[in-house]
């Protein structure tokens, strides 16, 4: 994985990582192309020089789909275009590939300064970003199905990127990787000992704030995201995955408990939260035995599946979808004050068991008290979470929460609402 070339004790974790890693991937390394992967070297914003390689397969479409695969340190976007299985699903099913390049020292990408860990903020994320704005003007890819995925140091920035960049990605799935801000740093160095070492640990809330905090103020839909890890891996340790699966599942306002368990093989356990099929809110697949060494042979096709890219047909441009729910906000104001009144109705056909609403405050508004939730924070971007006696909403079910607030002249009602990270209709 990632290791400083200033701290040399740590090359040894990150060679013993990295050349398994090598091994699986070259296992699964796809056939000869038609296609070929074509270096892009000027592509809009790149503070830290990264380097960007495109490929287009063939059979992609008018409007292709777009995956970003983030390599692992010591590697390359043309090492993990040659030595994993997305290049040649990207054949079958004709989505674009964009494999970035990190070029600082040890070839890792930076996933612990604050500039990385803030939308816009400049350093990797912003470069990526550029990639992805290029793909999307030059070779007409559909913004609206927009993915990413990365092993060991490409896992980390694919939790970085779905928390600075909400509303880019749909969904990420990340092998081998620590939560979004659990690799921060403030001496400047780019390794976390404690981080990998899986010493770091929070309360679900506190990941998932820490992912809110990359882009305060939004309030839209969040991606899904797929979890891998192998119970023996010794450089970014296993005790990461179940970090993550509290941050993740915080996010999307789903439960922590499995709503789905499977073993797809001997070795795997696959666990599914907030949903039972194929692309549920989250999913997480530990790998027993296995060390720092994924993805292997036939990973990158459950990838795949999850991101819901496993067709031939382009789906037509649409709207911006909405949740199966719907919003009803009343208020009553004077003079510095306000209350607020909070109708959400499942309109699903499945129930929901366990609920997150949020929202953006109008600037000057902040709560002073609430009932049949819990508000947090008081003001700005705000997530009311259920309690403990309305937290299933049986399929047309409604649930009526509210709150007092001060405000400072603007009474108006936030522009819009998400259940459990999916966007609500207005009524």
């Amino acid at each position: 994985m990632l290791r400083l070339l200033r701290r040399p004790r740590s090359w040894g974790a990150l060679l013993a990582g990295v050349v398994p890693l090598l091994a699986a991937l070259l296992l699964g390394a796809p056939q000869a192309h038609a296609a070929a992967l074509t270096e892009v070297t000027s592509f809009g914003a790149n503070p830290s020089g990264l380097r960007m390689h495109v490929y287009r397969p063939d059979s992609a479409p008018a409007r292709p789909a777009v995956l970003v695969a983030v390599h692992y340190c010591t590697g390359s976007g043309p090492a993990f275009y040659s030595g994993t299985e997305f290049a040649s699903l990207a054949d079958r099913y004709g989505f674009l590939v964009i494999y970035p390049s990190a070029t600082r020292s040890g070839n890792c990408f930076d996933v612990s300064s604050p500039q990385a860990l803030t939308r816009g903020g400049g350093s990797d994320p912003v470069g990526i970003m550029s990639m992805v704005t290029y793909a999307e003007q030059q070779y007409g890819a559909d913004p609206d199905r927009v993915f990413v995925t990365g092993a060991s140091s490409g896992a980390m920035m694919t939790n970085v990127l779905l928390g600075d960049y909400p509303d880019v990605f749909k969904a990420g799935a990340a092998f081998m990787g620590v939560p979004f801000g659990c690799f921060a740093t403030t001496d400047g160095s780019g390794w976390n000992s404690a981080c990998a070492n899986g010493t770091i640990t929070k309360t679900p809330a506190q990941w998932g704030d820490l992912v809110r905090g990359a882009y305060p103020g939004y309030s839209g839909a969040r991606p899904r995201m797929q979890l891998w890890h192998g119970t023996e891996d010794a450089t970014l340790r296993y005790p990461n995955f179940g970090e993550e699966i509290k941050q993740w599942t915080d996010v999307l306002g789903v439960s922590q408990t499995p709503a789905f368990t499977d073993h797809p093989q001997s070795t795997w356990t696959r666990t599914r939260y907030g949903g039972t099929g194929t692309q549920a809110p989250v999913e997480a697949v530990s790998i027993q035995g296995a060390g720092h060494s994924l993805p292997a042979s036939g990973m990158a096709a459950q990838v795949i599946a999850f991101f819901g890219l496993d067709s031939t047909t382009t789906p037509p441009p649409t709207d911006p979808p909405t949740g199966a729910c719907r919003v009803a906000w009343s208020t009553s104001t004077w003079n510095t004050g306000l209350t607020a009144s909070i109708t959400v109705t499942n309109t699903g056909t499945a129930p929901v068991d366990g609920w997150a609403l949020t929202f953006t405050l109008p600037a000057g508004q902040t709560i002073t008290s609430g009932w049949n939730a819990t508000y947090a924070p008081a003001s700005g971007a705000v997530t009311a979470r259920n309690a403990a006696y309305n937290a299933t909403l049986a399929p047309g079910a409604s649930s009526t929460l509210g709150f007092q607030a001060t405000h400072t002249g603007d009474t108006s009602a936030p522009a819009s609402f998400a259940l459990n990270g999916a966007a609500c209709q207005r009524t």
